[in-house]
């Protein structure tokens, strides 16, 4: 059994990706239809998971600290 701290759920690294989309997608930009928020929200998934896209690295040495 593994025990996942609720501060570092996979909910977080979706909340994560979503804020990066906003900051660089949605922040300050003007659509004049949907369908080109659509193409320009799936050209930056596409782009970022061609050029960004990474395992997120692990940096917890299983050392418990008992207070």
């Amino acid at each position: 059994m593994h025990f996942t701290p609720t501060y570092s759920s996979w909910l977080n690294q979706i909340e994560i990706w979503f804020n990066m989309l906003a900051k660089d997608v949605l922040k300050n930009g003007v659509w004049k239809s949907t369908k080109q928020l659509v193409d320009q929200i799936m050209e930056y998934i596409r782009t970022y998971n061609e050029q960004r896209a990474a395992p997120f690295k692990w940096t917890y040495a299983g050392k418990i600290r008992v207070v």
